[in-house]
């Protein structure tokens, strides 16, 4: 056994098995340190309710608090919420681990450059829920929303029981969906070949953007804030590429 986990490590990973294992502990601690803030956050009592509250007076007053019509608009079509509460549950995670294991296999000289993205906007995520923790519009009845995720799954309330720990509890900003997405979607678009595969990876953060919203997950001023978190996240991760160029610079595919 160990010497056939030798051979897949030598002839598969690019790095070997102690590599493999650097990078799984890095996003298992952020994992973890997440879970530590979001735990800390649910205590907050109302406050991510009142938060929540400022970003629609805040989209009411900007004329962009058109989230409810837009959940309603793809409620009336079944199938189509189907399709937006099956992503929210899978694709931030399949997708994006899928994403993040091609980039580390098959385009490896890039995979550090995303993984410093990674690190960096979980960070910044992980200041923003404890400065602002906020309430998912589904959790906002009041305002015209629902909560369709609960009924998709058939049960009372996902936040009371175990299917709450794939959901972000009160941690709508910024949108780490739409982060994630952005920081898989814009890596990929450039490191495959297909020119179909291109476009569907550049349109992947906006498919993503309009799951969290018709879903009642996140508003569009988080989505926007997910959107700048993957923008500094990028830029930071170009300056920290700097100290490490041949490692961590983000090398496009030139085929």
């Amino acid at each position: 056994m160990r010497r056939r986990l030798d051979t897949i490590g030598t002839r598969a990973l690019p790095h070997g098995w102690k590599d493999v294992a650097r990078q799984v502990a890095l996003f298992v601690g952020a994992y973890l340190l997440y879970q530590l803030v979001r735990a800390v956050v649910a205590g907050n009592g109302y406050k991510p309710f009142g938060d929540a509250t400022k970003i629609i007076n805040l989209e009411r007053l900007l004329h962009v608090f058109v989230e409810p019509s837009i959940q309603a608009w793809v409620e009336g079509r079944h199938w189509l919420m189907t399709i937006a509460n099956w992503s929210y549950l899978n694709a931030h995670y399949f997708v994006t681990l899928g994403a993040l294991l091609f980039i580390y296999l098959r385009r490896n000289d890039s995979f550090y450059f995303v993984r410093n993205m990674f690190m960096i906007s979980m960070a910044i995520a992980l200041v923003g829920y404890a400065l602002y923790p906020t309430a998912p519009p589904r959790l906002m009845p009041e305002w015209g929303f629902t909560d369709s995720i609960s009924q998709f799954m058939g049960v009372p309330h996902l936040d009371y029981g175990p299917e709450k720990e794939f959901l972000n509890f009160y941690a709508a900003v910024p949108s780490m969906h739409v982060c994630f997405a952005i920081m898989v979607g814009w890596p990929m678009s450039k490191l495959v070949s297909s020119r179909p595969a291109k476009l569907l990876w550049a349109l992947y953060p906006l498919f993503i953007t309009w799951v969290v919203v018709a879903t009642g997950n996140h508003y569009l001023l988080d989505a926007f804030l997910g959107g700048v978190t993957a923008w500094l996240s990028a830029l930071l991760a170009g300056r920290l590429a700097r100290a490490r160029p041949n490692a961590w610079k983000f090398q496009q595919a030139t085929v």
